[in-house]
């Protein structure tokens, strides 16, 4: 569900991991900027750095694990709960 209004912090950039395999325009739209693009790009930069993150593209965003997962290289072997070791 996209947010009525635009995302900012962690919220942003947790938002924006989410749908960074869809591609920007997906992103930005579910993160509440709409067809801003531009906006969405400097607020994400802001809110990486205030976070000490070093994200040059919105790609940098997603994890190793999801990308293996994505190439259908891997799984994700762990147990369901902390319990369950």
């Amino acid at each position: 569900m996209a947010s009525p209004t635009p995302l900012q912090g962690t919220e942003l950039v947790d938002c924006a991991r989410a749908n960074a395999k869809q591609g920007i325009e997906t992103a930005a739209r579910q993160c509440g900027f709409g067809e801003d693009l531009n906006g969405f790009s400097q607020a994400l930069k802001q809110a990486c750095e205030s976070m000490n993150l070093q994200v040059k593209e919105l790609s940098e965003l997603i994890t190793d694990d999801e990308m293996i997962l994505q190439m259908g290289k891997g799984e994700i072997v762990a147990p369901d709960s902390a319990s369950e070791l």
